[in-house]
């Protein structure tokens, strides 16, 4: 199996922070670090060159497949704001018909900007993710 290559590291994450273009965009980056910071209790940490990662957590999948990654965590991406919310949203639907204007993947969150979505509600979703990934993993931190 071949590792991640996303990786914690130690890249300075307001150097990060501070080249984000256009201003818009890095004013939503620092709101979000900001919240994702309060939310988890953790310090922000570079993953990669591009993501912004908050804590950690051990995952085993039943294929054996295991590693290590971020509770939480966001990258302004050119197209979105991109946050990462690690348990997906099955149980999450009643939030997201409240959140605003967004779109999503399996783990992902795309939102083009703050504005377009309820602050109150990303929170409450942040924590619930984070709360779902620490039980469902309980067993291997």
């Amino acid at each position: 199996m071949s590792d991640l290559k996303t990786q914690p590291n130690d890249q300075s994450v307001e150097a990060f922070m501070d080249s984000i273009e256009p201003e818009w965009k890095r004013d939503d980056a620092w709101e979000v670090l900001k919240l994702m910071q309060k939310v988890s209790g953790e310090k922000p940490v570079m993953w990669g060159p591009s993501i912004v990662g908050f804590g950690k957590y051990h995952y085993v999948y039943e294929s054996g497949r295991e590693g290590d990654w971020m509770l939480t965590g966001f990258s302004p991406r050119k197209q979105s704001l991109t946050l990462y919310l690690m348990s997906g949203y099955e149980k999450m639907d009643p939030l997201l018909k409240k959140l605003g204007k967004c779109k999503t993947s399996v783990s992902c969150l795309y939102v083009k900007r703050l504005s377009d979505i309820d602050l109150n509600i990303l929170e409450e979703m942040i924590r619930t993710s984070i709360d779902i990934v620490k039980k469902r993993y309980a067993d291997y931190n």
